[in-house]
């Protein structure tokens, strides 16, 4: 079975190291999931373990399971990689997530490019409906990601800024 991998990006009016700083989980949001994700998705609970070093693992809970993400690959301010080592949840019936990651690129005139990335095998069929849909709402669940990474990264801007 091949594996799915699904990339969204957005720009972010922040420094590649602000947006670094910012980045999160999705169990970590501390903002509720919009109404679609929370129909898709089981809601995320908290994260728990460490996540700052290449071989860490972090237990992410969510309501009805769990995953657990091991840390593969840190590129400081360019690229964070894990791999889901453990699924004991169910999302999308016959998903089975293997992994992801977050990249940046600096753009020129001081933003960031944010880069998802995630990685799953799918055993629904058929495939050439139902492959759209699920690319759709990763897209959707990224979407979520990167504009919380980026509200935060903003915030943490706007108050360096304003302490000067």
């Amino acid at each position: 079975m091949k594996p799915t991998t699904i990339v969204t990006r957005l720009p972010i009016a922040a420094s590649g190291e602000r947006v670094w700083n910012s980045l999160m989980f999705y169990e970590s949001i501390e903002e509720p999931p919009p109404l679609h994700l929370r129909l898709m998705l089981p809601r995320p609970i908290r994260t728990q373990g460490s996540k700052s070093a290449v071989g860490d693992q972090a237990t992410c809970l969510y309501e009805g399971g769990h995953l657990l993400k091991r840390v593969t690959r840190i590129d400081r301010g360019r690229l964070y990689e894990f791999s889901v080592v453990e699924q004991r949840l169910n999302v999308g019936k016959g998903v089975r997530l293997s992994g992801g990651s977050y990249s940046l690129r600096e753009l020129p005139g001081g933003g960031t490019e944010l880069s998802i990335m995630t990685r799953f095998l799918s055993r629904n069929r058929p495939r050439w409906l139902l492959q759209p849909i699920e690319a759709g709402a990763c897209h959707l669940f990224h979407r979520h990601l990167l504009g919380a990474i980026g509200r935060k990264a903003a915030a943490a801007a706007a108050a360096a800024a304003q302490a000067r």
